[in-house]
């Protein structure tokens, strides 16, 4: 089975708020495009992946992710936030394919690994409805529906737990960290980083090293050549699994 992503992007003047307060608007929103650019970019680099649709109402984030490859779609107006966001999308997939198998991805997973989402996917596409759970154990970082199925997304705060009492299965996978390690606060960042992130926000990271406020940690994790892990190479390097 083949997937069609759903990722939401809010407006990045208001992305981050809890990522480095001293570094200012600016350092939060450049992070925030950065996060979503290498969440995106591993997203279309992998094979259980058909495409990806983000829906924003932010011009710069839709115009750099449209650049990418993704389709963009304008977020609806009105109360529903994040979840309205989501089931938008989703029905904007449906629309033109019924049948399609859509999932939504969190756009803050800048060490996102393309086998590591593929095994995801993959066990997602053994139930009508699945989920992952977040690094914490709290939240959700990805929620998928079968053909047919409804995706139902119930995303902010203890999601894991209201996806859990909707009937979506949890995907217990180990080995998924990347998919599991979304970004909010300077903690979460310093995993991330850890863990290997891609070059948009490595470069980012880099960029507000000396900023107030700023990660200190180093913005890529550094292999045996000492280099970043290539985001940029081609697909199928890309989708290679990890050799650590």
């Amino acid at each position: 089975m083949v997937w069609t992503l759903v990722v939401p992007v809010k407006p990045l003047a208001l992305a981050k708020s809890r990522l480095g307060r001293g570094a200012g608007e600016g350092a939060r929103a450049g992070l925030a495009l950065a996060f979503a650019v290498d969440t995106v970019t591993a997203a279309l680099a992998c094979a259980a992946v058909r495409d990806v649709v983000v829906v924003t109402g932010d011009p710069l984030a839709g115009a750099e992710l449209a650049a990418l490859g993704a389709r963009v779609v304008a977020e609806p107006g009105g109360p529903g936030g994040l979840n309205g966001a989501l089931a938008h999308g989703a029905r904007n997939v449906r629309d033109g394919r019924p049948d399609a198998a859509v999932a939504t991805l969190n756009a803050d997973l800048p060490a996102l690994r393309p086998a590591e989402l593929a095994r995801v996917l993959d066990s997602a596409a053994k139930f009508p409805r699945a989920f992952l759970a977040d690094a914490a154990g709290i939240g959700t970082t990805l929620l998928t529906a079968a053909p047919g199925m409804e995706l139902a997304p119930a995303f902010e705060g203890h999601s894991r737990a209201r996806h859990r009492g909707s009937g979506a299965r949890e995907i217990g996978l180990a080995g998924v960290d990347s998919v599991r390690r979304d970004v909010d606060t300077e903690e979460d960042l310093r995993a991330a980083l850890a863990l290997g992130v891609g070059p948009r926000t490595a470069a980012a990271v880099g960029a507000r090293a000396g900023a107030p406020g700023g990660c200190g940690a180093r913005p890529v994790r550094q292999g045996p050549a000492g280099g970043a892990r290539p985001h940029g190479a081609a697909a199928a390097e890309r989708s290679a699994p990890r050799a650590d």
